[in-house]
């Protein structure tokens, strides 16, 4: 099994920063994509901002050109960089990612979601 670990989401007044920090533990093999999602108050959940292992990033419109994702594949972890906050991009943000598990014997397809953490921009 594979875990997600977020922080960095909290209280920011318009205009602001935060990053969010995801970190994956468990039995990995090797993980594939990683990304965030956010799920606004009576909102279907939409990715935000998703990114390959090779570096390849895709972005919702709506955050292209201030919101920033990265990773680390020696440690298994992704960051959301996100500039100038709009009251908008209040939030659930939820970590994800896709990528293989093993028991040391056999390797299987997975995918985890992390528990999500709020992101609150305040006008």
């Amino acid at each position: 099994q594979v875990q997600l670990v977020e922080s960095g989401g909290g209280l920011v007044q318009a205009g602001g920063s935060l990053r969010l920090s995801c970190a994956a533990s468990g039995s990995i093999f090797r993980i594939n994509s990683m990304g965030w999602y956010r799920q606004a108050p009576e909102k279907q959940r939409e990715l935000v901002a998703a990114i390959t292992r090779g570096g390849t990033t895709n972005y919702a419109d709506s955050v292209k050109g201030r919101f920033t994702i990265s990773r680390d594949n020696a440690e298994n972890t992704v960051y959301l960089q996100m500039e100038t906050l709009k009251p908008e991009d209040t939030a659930v943000y939820y970590c994800h990612a896709v990528g293989v598990v093993t028991n040391g014997i056999s390797y299987n397809n997975h995918e985890v979601w992390g528990q999500g953490t709020l992101v609150t921009v305040s006008s």
